[in-house]
Order: C-alpha cells, then sequence, then structure tokens
C-alpha cells in the first residue's frame, strides 16, 4: 500500500514509470536474463513474443496442446498456424520427439509451456531449434522462481513469457513479463511495446524525437499495477518457500496412496526445480477423477481439472492443426485434478488430504493406476 501510495505522490500512472523500471531489474535479477519488460498481461508477453517471431501468414509453430489459450492465440493473431504436439506422459511438457517429427519447411517457432511450473526439457528443444533455426520461446506463465539445470525459468529460450494474474504465484491483479535473451530482438522487443515507436531511445536521450517505426500495441502496464507487483518480487523467494512446503506435504501425505496404485504424483525431474505453483493428482481414468471432484465439492472443496486440449476445441479445429493424435494429451485432460495450492493455505491443507485419503478408503477399488 505504501508503494502504491508512492507511486500516486510521484504523479506518473502511465507506464514506464519508477515502478516498472523497478519491476524490470528485479525480474531481469530473478530470472538472470539480459532484459525484462512488463507487460499488462502474458497474454500481451505472449502476443509480443509471436511478433518478434516474425511469423507470416501459413508459417507453423509447434506447442503443446494442454495449454492455455493465449498461447495459441498470439499465433493465430499473426495469421500463422499453431502446430500441436503431444505431451510427455511424465512431465506433461512438451514432448521433444514430437516436436522434432512435427517440423516442416514451414516451420518458424516452437513455443515451450513450462507445465505446472516445472521447465520443459530445454536442452533437447533447443537443439531441434538450433538445427531448423527456429526461435524458442518460453510459456513460463507458471514458472517464476523455477529453475533447469541450475538456470532460471526465463532464461533458456530467446523469448520468455510469465504471468503474474491473481492466480499466480506473485500477482498484480493483472499482469506480465517478456523476458528478451537475444540480443538482435531487444530493441525491437521495445518498440512493439510502446506502439510501434522508439520511445524507449527516446527517453533514454539516444533520440531527439520520437517516431512510429514498426507494428506494436500499448502492452505496458500502468503505474499502480507495477508498485502492487513490486511489493510482491521483493518477497517471491518467501512466497516460493512457503508453496513448496506445501507442495512437500500433499506429495508426503499421497504417496501411501501412490505406492498402493490407487493414484499418481506429479514427477519431478532431477534437473528441475519448481516453484510451488500447482499440486494436481493424475486417477486412472475419468470416471475416477469426476466422482472425486464431485466428493471434494460436496465436502467444501473446489478441485477442478485442468485445460479442455486446445486441439479439440471449436476455435483449434479452424485455426490450427494436430501432429500425430495426441493421445498423451486426451488422457492426461481426462484424469488430472488440482488440489487447493496458495500461499496462505494454512492448516485447511490437512483437511483437503483427509478427504482425498477418505474418498479411497470408502470405495472398493478394483483398478490401479498402470
Amino acid at each position: 500500500m505504501n508503494y502504491i501510495l508512492d507511486a500516486v505522490q510521484r504523479g506518473q500512472l502511465s507506464g514506464d514509470g519508477y515502478y516498472t523500471q523497478r519491476c524490470n531489474a528485479l525480474i531481469e535479477e530473478l530470472t538472470q536474463s539480459p532484459k525484462a519488460l512488463v507487460t499488462h498481461s502474458c497474454t500481451a508477453a505472449l502476443e509480443m513474443a509471436a511478433i518478434l517471431c516474425d511469423l507470416e501468414p501459413g508459417e507453423e509453430v509447434i506447442l503443446p496442446s494442454f495449454t492455455f489459450v493465449s498461447t495459441a492465440n498470439a499465433i493465430v493473431l499473426r495469421g500463422a498456424v499453431p502446430v500441436f504436439v503431444d505431451i510427455d506422459p511424465a512431465t506433461l511438457n512438451i514432448d521433444p520427439a514430437c516436436v522434432e517429427d512435427a517440423v516442416t519447411e514451414r516451420t518458424k517457432a516452437i513455443f515451450a509451456v513450462h507445465y505446472a511450473s516445472f521447465p520443459a526439457d530445454m536442452d533437447a528443444l533447443a537443439k531441434i531449434a538450433g538445427a531448423h533455426d527456429l526461435i524458442l520461446v518460453e510459456d513460463a506463465a507458471q514458472a517464476l522462481g523455477s529453475t533447469y539445470k541450475g538456470r532460471p525459468a526465463g532464461s533458456l529460450g530467446d523469448l520468455a513469457a510469465f504471468s503474474f494474474h491473481e492466480t499466480k504465484n506473485v500477482i498484480s491483479g493483472e499482469g506480465g513479463s517478456l523476458t528478451v535473451n537475444k540480443p538482435s530482438l531487444m530493441e525491437r522487443a521495445e518498440i512493439i511495446r510502446e506502439k510501434g515507436t522508439n520511445r524507449s531511445r527516446f527517453i533514454r536521450g539516444e533520440v531527439d524525437k520520437y517516431t512510429w517505426v514498426d507494428i506494436g500495441s500499448s502492452y505496458l502496464p500502468g503505474e499502480l499495477i507495477s508498485s502492487f507487483l513490486y511489493a510482491q518480487l521483493e518477497v517471491e523467494t518467501a512466497i516460493t518457500k512457503r508453496r513448496l512446503s506445501l507442495f512437500d506435504r500433499y506429495y508426503e501425505a499421497f504417496t501411501p496412496l501412490a505406492e498402493k496404485g490407487l493414484l499418481r504424483l506429479p514427477v519431478v525431474p532431477p534437473h528441475t526445480t519448481g516453484n510451488g505453483h500447482m499440486f494436481y493428482l493424475l486417477m486412472e481414468d475419468a470416471e475416477t477423477r469426476n466422482e472425486l471432484s464431485s466428493y471434494m465439492r460436496e465436502n467444501g472443496v473446489i478441485a477442478p481439472f485442468h485445460y479442455i486440449p486446445l486441439h479439440s476445441a471449436p476455435a483449434g479445429r479452424k485455426f490450427s492443426r494436430a501432429h500425430g493424435d495426441l493421445a498423451v494429451t486426451d488422457k492426461i485432460s481426462d484424469t488430472l485434478i488440482r488440489l487447493p495450492m496458495f500461499v496462505d493455505l494454512g492448516a485447511d491443507i490437512e483437511m483437503v488430504i483427509d478427504h482425498v485419503t477418505d474418498f479411497f478408503s470408502q470405495r472398493p477399488f478394483s483398478k490401479t493406476f498402470s
């Protein structure tokens, strides 16, 4: 609240003021990226990334179908074609082998989603991108504070998009950021974010006036949003620590059920660290998942599924194509359930654990997780 008051008293409520610049600097520090640009949403950051990929009508971008619609919309808005590929059944991240198989002469980029905050196999994806001269974009909406082989999410691709929506770990109501790791894209990223003008260079005193030089839009947040966000970014480490402790408690509590084959726990690849953004369980089939979701709701706990696969959505069928049958994606969508996860969950986590445990203890399951 002090930062919001300070932002008001400073007299600039439009974007790229004092707190926006502080947010950019702190995100650069947290991600070890040379350039961060705060945006009004992760959707905006993804749209900027799509513009920076120089997508032309008919060109293709490879991405998972198991993601939020903003990932694909950014591509469609440029006239390009999302090409959906399957996910790894263990990590639920995009499968590099499927990516390699989907590359054609029309492929321009790969959008890799870090699902549940665990980074995708970025070394394998970078190798594919390098071999075919593709731009590699991280959809790191859920992954601020996560790492891959010791490197922070947001520094692993040419570009990366983060979300600060109120459902994420670090929040500003609505908000996002684009990190730019490819030097040749940095100046253009500033221009696109500033409505296609070189205003950023003007503010730095590099030109004596600014003008329209490229396509772009108004992707900046206002200073009140940035002042709120900056206070959150300052305590990102504490937020992550608390959420990871909740993740670990869930994992410990449900290990006995997993050992009996009644459910599957999230797989944490040994070369990654997450940020505790989400905790999910996988059931053997859709019927069990739906029964558990209903049981939890009856007991006052909201435990939803996640993502209708985009390749099966009406707009997905209209604007995109699927490479392969995406059987893993469909199976995961049918069987995944998310449990409550927020920084002040507190003692209620034991109530959630008890209800899940009771659900399985009250039902004679003949089927086990294969």
